[in-house]
């Protein structure tokens, strides 16, 4: 978000309004069974939602790394291509 924002309110605006939406597309609040397929879909887009089936295996379940796999890759997978982005979206600008 930084590097496309102007200002760093604006970065703070809209990276608070993207954090929500991802929180509210988790499962952490509602199931993501129960939404409709084009809300699974833009759920399984949001590595919030990753985290979360983690945090549930573990706690519910007592799962450990070999069963958490799929989803720590996915996250880690997420990591690389924002990080990636970001470092080749970044511009020097002077004060």
């Amino acid at each position: 978000m930084s590097t496309y924002a102007k200002t760093q309110q604006q970065s703070m605006l809209v990276s608070f309004f993207i954090t929500m939406i991802f929180n509210l597309m988790s499962g952490l609040y509602t199931p993501v069974e129960s939404m409709p397929a084009w809300g699974r879909w833009i759920s399984s887009l949001t590595p919030v939602s990753y985290f979360i089936q983690v945090i549930r295996m573990v706690v519910l379940k007592g799962s450990g790394l070999k069963d958490i796999l799929p989803q720590t890759i996915s996250v880690l997978g997420f990591a690389i291509f924002f990080n990636t982005w970001a470092i080749l979206n970044y511009k020097k600008r002077s004060a």
